[in-house]
């Protein structure tokens, strides 16, 4: 028999949840635990929509006479499906203390779109960023992505990148119910950030309250054939989902695998950068050179989630959650490099078109290509896991303890394998014209025949590297192992009184967070081969049309190739190189009070809560300093191992307010101070230091023979205080809603560039003493801040509440429009803030019923400085040009008969193959980096029993 009594805390807040109801509003008891309160499985009522914000939704019910036996039958009409998402998320907003926003699954293993990422794009004030031809990154109110906090069921998460911003392909729509935005702070929300705190949410199972099976499998290609030989041209996702009631319905269980084999194409174009087309001539028109690559990548991941809950007793709930995620993306590129800059490369200019001061068509002569074949595969193992403890102690308090730990290991190969004509000064050269230079992609053509392994060999063409690496005639190639290391320990205890009053609760907690992370920058060196020789033949696995007209070049399996065994590798030890390993550790302890208000404001019912955050930060960094050298041994005199760091607290206070000014009629004010702490790689200890003797008898600190860069462990976090106002509006019978929102930062610290006095008497200097030693140090610092602020707009419609006649029908809209002025000391103010669009919009139209189901998206987001991979992997910011993307989804789900239960479906994403493309110093006619992926295409089924 299942427990039907509902403890202390469950029947306060169903008290409270029902006197609201009078005004037709519900709030969420707790923004950061809201979705993880266990509940006992027969209490499916206001209670559980306003806890877990998932309910099945009911558009109209209407009273009916029975004829038999003249009792009154309540006919329900379900919505399901997209819709279904549409009200359930909704309701979360609704429901919330906070300024959020919401997204939910249409059914089990289903959220509405094919990423977490881009499911998160369509929320308000929310902007993706497209990698490796896929969302992957999330900006939040015109913030990069390090400004947010990521959490798994209320918990932060550790992440696979260089930093703190979270890749969301790491987790798998299918395994998730829910997705909640915070915009604004609570005391008790303890994974904030200072743009936002994304929590992804799995299923409760004692909440669902039944058994359920489901599964889903669904059929990729793109648009682009395999562009490489060994590559796929298409994949498959797959999933399955169990939710279970054991022992008397005391015992909930839910599980879930979701795995993916997904293929894409990129066609990629890499100007090296600009410069005078006759070096000797001041002023003359910019040219062009650089690299295009057909590269092929493969994703695949698999990923496990289990939940359970105990119902211990009638006042004592336990929760287990543990996930778990192996991902390896390979990609292999085919590179086309043109060195053609003539002041470098001896190459000659003619037939020159020029547009505005840039060169838009020319022809080069003497061009040495260098071909590459090259590897980028990447490895990591994600496990999250944690328990959950909650009590009721008599009539008034709940205790709750919770332990959870993250962590991740990943470990990249980026291996560049080289070929050509020859090597340095002999072979074949080549004469290459393109057209169409200043904006866009310019179309090449070359002479010579790069599919010919008779006249193309293993070389370097260009003898790169000869100098600083001692091989002979130059590296045939480079091998690059970067690894990253993320583990994340988390303890929270909290108590909460519930009362009567204005002051409804009182809530105080504790959590320790203890975090380490490192990186491994310096596995890395030059190949040569291993018997001295110049160039070696090899065999040809195919042939790659290079992209944007240049011909067909020779290819080969690069990882086999350097298993062969013909190379050997001369390690890296510039001091560039080992300054970047780092590891920097955490120890975080928080204390948080936090009361609950509910009031009235003359006959407006008025609630919220205000509390404050007290947190001590102790962070400390070891690393590299190395003095300036192309090549040093570990072991050298001039490089040290550092440490450093710092403890230092901050205080975050905040206030919430909701006042239903109407049925359906809300205005929330949030007012907080916000933190958001420093990238990782800005807190490490490593520098790179340089001595120029022939500055040894300087006294003058602006020519001393000491200068260096690296990072500041000693760095304090952004800190923001924030003012937020919104007004919502629900339309009756779940139709919709409109939002208006208006928010502003003051950015009180911001972390930018400075040089810094520096004492370097501890490094060596050989037979030389100089007068100084000290010298300045360019370094992330704390400085002065800025503003940012936004206006935020959002509507939702059923067509039914328009007319009759667009039943079915319904519409999403969003728009969001961001400023900012940032103080970076001597920077240009102007700069813009990393991950900031002005305007991002955001539109979804929508037909469903009788089991069909069709819609299709827009998303627009203007230009912002985003943060890409640059040289040897290093990630590097970059102006993006504005991205319009358009994506489309038709179902039908089987009702009745046999196959009741199955959804057929077909989906389209980026059905206008809009390209991705960055440009250089705020001009895009100046392109840096111009991508093609192609559109993807799905076809697929799911079903339920």
């Amino acid at each position: 028999m299942a427990r039907q009594k509902i403890g202390n805390r469950r029947r306060h807040r169903q008290a409270t949840v029902d006197r609201r109801s009078n005004r037709g509003t519900r709030r969420a008891p707790h923004p950061a635990t809201a979705a993880q309160i266990p509940f006992k499985p027969r209490l499916i009522s206001a209670a559980v929509a306003a806890a877990t914000g998932v309910m099945a939704s009911q558009a109209a019910a209407q009273p009916v006479a029975s004829e038999a036996s003249g009792e009154e039958i309540v006919e329900v009409v379900v919505v399901t499906g997209y819709r279904r998402s549409l009200q359930d998320a909704m309701r979360m907003k609704q429901n919330s203390d906070l300024i959020v926003e919401a997204i939910s699954a249409e059914d089990i293993g289903k959220l509405p779109d094919n990423s977490i990422a881009e499911a998160l794009t369509r929320l308000t004030g929310l902007a993706g960023q497209r990698l490796n031809g896929r969302q992957q990154v999330i900006s939040i109110r015109g913030l990069a992505p390090d400004f947010s906090t990521a959490l798994l069921n209320g918990r932060q998460q550790v992440t696979a990148g260089d930093n703190r911003g979270v890749e969301f392909d790491q987790y798998p729509s299918e395994l998730l119910e829910a997705v909640m935005v915070y915009k604004t702070p609570a005391a008790s929300l303890t994974g904030q950030g200072l743009a936002g705190t994304v929590d992804m949410r799995t299923i409760s199972p004692l909440a669902y309250g039944e058994r359920a099976l489901a599964g889903n499998v669904r059929y990729e290609w793109n648009q682009v054939a395999a562009i490489n030989p060994e590559a796929d041209d298409s994949g498959l996702r797959y999933s399955v989902s169990y939710i279970d009631q054991l022992a008397e319905d005391t015992v909930g269980i839910a599980l879930g695998y979701a795995g993916i084999n997904s293929p894409t194409q990129r066609e990629l174009l890499d100007i090296w950068g600009y410069n005078n087309s006759f070096p000797d001539t001041a002023g003359a028109d910019l040219v062009t050179g650089g690299a295009v690559k057909a590269q092929s990548s493969k994703l695949e991941r698999d990923s496990l989630m289990a939940v359970v809950e105990f119902a211990l007793s009638d006042s004592v709930s336990s929760t287990v959650d543990v996930y778990h995620s192996s991902f390896a993306e390979n990609a292999l590129s085919r590179e086309f490099a043109m060195p053609l800059f003539p002041q470098w490369f001896g190459t000659s200019l003619s037939n020159i078109n020029s547009d505005g001061g840039l060169v838009t068509g020319a022809t080069y002569g003497g061009v040495k290509a260098v071909l590459g074949n090259n590897l980028d595969a990447r490895d990591s193992t994600l496990w999250a896991a944690g328990w959950k403890l909650e009590a009721d102690f008599g009539d008034q308090w709940t205790g709750t303890f919770d332990l959870s730990r993250s962590a991740i290991d990943r470990e990249d190969i980026i291996l560049a394998l080289n070929s050509g004509t020859g090597p340095q000064g002999q072979g074949d050269l080549d004469t290459i014209a393109f057209e169409g230079g200043g904006g866009g992609a310019p179309n090449f053509t070359a002479a010579l025949d790069y599919a010919d392994t008779s006249q193309i060999t293993l070389t370097s063409p260009q003898g790169w590297g000869a100098w600083g690496s001692g091989i002979a005639g130059g590296q045939v190639g480079y091998d690059n192992r970067p690894s990253i290391d993320d583990e994340l320990t988390q303890m929270r205890l909290s108590a909460e009184r519930l009362m009567e009053g204005a002051i409804s609760s009182v809530e105080v907690g504790y959590q320790y967070d203890s975090r380490t992370k490192s990186k491994i920058n310096s596995n890395q060196g030059f190949l040569g081969f291993a018997d001295g020789s110049l160039e070696k033949p090899f065999t040809s696995s195919g042939v790659v049309k290079t992209p944007y007209g240049l011909p067909g070049i020779a290819t080969f399996d690069p990882l086999a190739t350097f298993d062969s065994g013909i190379y050997y590798r001369v390690d890296n030890f510039h001091s560039g190189v080992v300054s970047n390993d780092w590891e920097v550790t955490e120890e975080i302890s928080l204390f948080y009070a936090q009361a609950g208000l509910e009031f009235n404001l003359g006959n407006l019912p008025v609630n919220g809560n205000f509390g404050v955050q007290v947190v001590t930060t102790d962070q400390s960094s070891s690393g590299t300093s190395a003095k300036q050298g192309q090549f040093l041994s570990p072991t050298d005199a001039g490089v040290q191992i550092v440490t450093d760091g710092d403890t230092y607290t901050e205080y975050l206070p905040s206030l919430s307010l909701n006042v239903d000014v109407a049925e359906g009629h809300i205005v929330r004010f949030g007012v907080a101070r916000t933190l958001a702490r420093a990238r990782m790689d800005d807190m490490r200890a490593g520098r790179q230091v340089n001595f120029n003797s022939a500055f040894a008898d300087s006294t003058d600190i602006s020519q001393s023979p000491w200068s260096g860069n690296g990072g500041n462990p000693r760095l304090r976090p952004w800190m923001a205080d924030a003012v937020d106002l919104s007004y919502e509006w629900y339309f009756p019978e779940g139709m919709g809603y409109f939002a208006v929102a208006a928010f502003a930062k003051k950015l009180t610290t911001y972390i930018y560039e400075q040089r810094i006095l520096t004492d370097f008497s501890y490094f060596p200097t050989g037979d030389v003493t100089p007068a100084l030693t000290t010298g300045l140090v360019s370094r992330p610092a704390n400085g002065d801040g800025g503003d940012i602020s936004g206006l935020e707009l959002s509507l939702q419609v059923a067509g039914e509440m328009l007319t009759p006649a667009l039943e079915g029908f319904g519409a999403v809209f969003n728009a969001s429009f961001t400023s900012s002025e940032i103080e970076r000391g001597t920077d240009d103010p102007n700069t813009p803030v990393p991950g900031l669009s002005e305007d991002v919009t955001n539109i979804t139209l929508y037909y469903e019923r009788h089991g069909f189901s069709a819609r299709v998206s827009r998303n627009f987001r203007s230009e912002f400085l985003g943060e890409v991979a640059g040289f040897g992997a290093s990630r590097t910011l970059r102006s993006i040009a504005s991205e319009e993307l358009l994506d489309a989804q038709v179902n039908y789900s089987f009702e009745t008969g046999r196959l009741e239960g199955v959804t057929l479906y077909a989906q389209g994403t980026n059905l206008t193959d809009e390209p991705f493309y960055s440009y250089l110093n705020g001009n895009e006619r100046l392109v840096k980096d111009y991508q093609v992926y192609g559109r993807t295409l799905f076809v697929g089924l799911s079903y339920k029993l």
